[in-house]
């Protein structure tokens, strides 16, 4: 998972230790004490006194010798750049960095992390790294390494989103409704959140307003079958705003907690499915609107994410196939580009293979 963009930052953080400090570290100034002239005191006169043994004064420590000394204490662990600034130490320069960032923007560009994302990181690596004081306690590839994954946490944590907690108080039936094209594995997903719906003892109810394709309301009706709750359907080329209005309507006679609607999945470029979408979204007045994207690809997802969101208002993203995903350029930018939480990630075809996203479990695989 994320093995292309993990390698990348690597050899980044590899080539910082090839570094010269003495281009990359400002030189520290040697603040001489001020010279004060001897103050010779009057000449007491005599008091017998009891002798003391001679106290033998410890030779000051050369900054060599304190050098080897520190390299020789046990370092505190590194959980921020924060932890590693201090009011004394190496500065770094600003210029030599350059080299150094034009690297990681390249990486991170190749890894399919969108532009803004990109400038985002660099700005925040920049700005965690010059003019300050690092300790002499770390090399220069320990700082860079922190101060990349600090600006790549500050990108990640922008937006979170608790699903389970947003679930809590709401006057029901609750209404969530999921769009992306097709192939992005949305009915799957679905499935995976009713089965988390049944877990936590919520009655849910299956809308197929897929109904442009015959398989995809076989698919949806195999999944209610396994997982034991109510599906609404209609036949092939039904209107899909009717079949979510009847679904909406027998979870309020039935007294249900939570209508999951599926909806057709054509290109974010076909006009037909953009105004399909914003009248089911007129009919239902869905509570929580989901994106679901692939991870795989890349880029793509994110301009589809946009589309979506622009025609409809998408509250929230489900990232699929994320355990495929070398690159992990999706994960990375799609919440920041349209300002709206990761739900959740999908790493697998099992009903259980679906994680709540974390900006931790993110920065874990691509740094350690």
């Amino acid at each position: 998972m994320f093995d292309s963009l993990k390698s990348k930052l690597k050899n980044v953080f590899n080539k910082s230790s090839s570094i010269d400090s003495e281009s990359i570290y400002e030189k520290e100034e040697v603040v001489s004490p001020p010279k004060v002239d001897p103050v010779i005191p009057d000449e007491p006169e005599s008091v017998p006194v009891d002798v003391e043994p001679e106290v033998v004064e410890k030779k000051p420590i050369s900054r060599k010798e304190q050098l080897k000394q520190s390299k020789k204490e046990p370092k505190p662990s590194k959980s921020s750049a924060e932890d590693m600034v201090g009011t004394s130490g190496k500065r770094i320069k600003e210029d030599p960095l350059d080299d150094l960032l034009d690297e990681l923007e390249v990486a991170l560009l190749e890894s399919d992390v969108a532009y803004p994302v990109t400038q985002e990181i660099i700005l925040g690596v920049r700005d965690n790294l010059v003019n300050k004081k690092y300790s002499r306690q770390y090399t220069l590839e320990e700082v860079v390494e922190t101060a990349v994954k600090g600006a790549v946490k500050d990108v990640l944590k922008v937006n979170q989103f608790d699903f389970e907690g947003w679930l809590e108080g709401r006057e029901k039936p609750i209404v969530i409704m999921f769009v992306g094209i097709n192939g992005t594995g949305k009915t799957t997903t679905i499935a995976k959140i009713a089965h988390i719906l049944n877990k936590m003892e919520m009655s849910v109810v299956l809308a197929a307003c897929d109904t442009f394709r015959a398989g995809a309301i076989e698919q949806l009706s195999i999944h209610a079958d396994r997982l034991g709750v109510k599906i609404v359907k209609q036949t092939q080329d039904a209107d899909p705003s009717a079949v979510a209005y009847d679904a909406i309507e027998h979870a309020k006679s039935k007294r249900k907690d939570v209508i999951l609607i599926d909806t057709a999945g054509r290109m974010q470029t076909n006009n037909n499915l953009i105004e399909e979408m914003k009248k089911i979204a007129r009919i239902a007045k869905p509570d929580l609107k989901i994106f679901v994207g692939d991870a795989l690809a890349g880029n793509d997802a994110i301009e589809q994410a946009k589309v979506f969101d622009s025609a409809i208002g998408v509250d929230a993203i489900v990232l699929t196939k994320i355990d495929t995903d070398a690159k992990g350029g999706a994960a990375l930018s799609i919440a920041h580009t349209i300002g709206k939480p990761i739900a959740f990630v999908s790493n697998g075809q099992e009903y259980e293979d679906l994680e709540k996203f974390d900006p931790d479990w993110m920065l874990d695989r691509l740094f350690n």
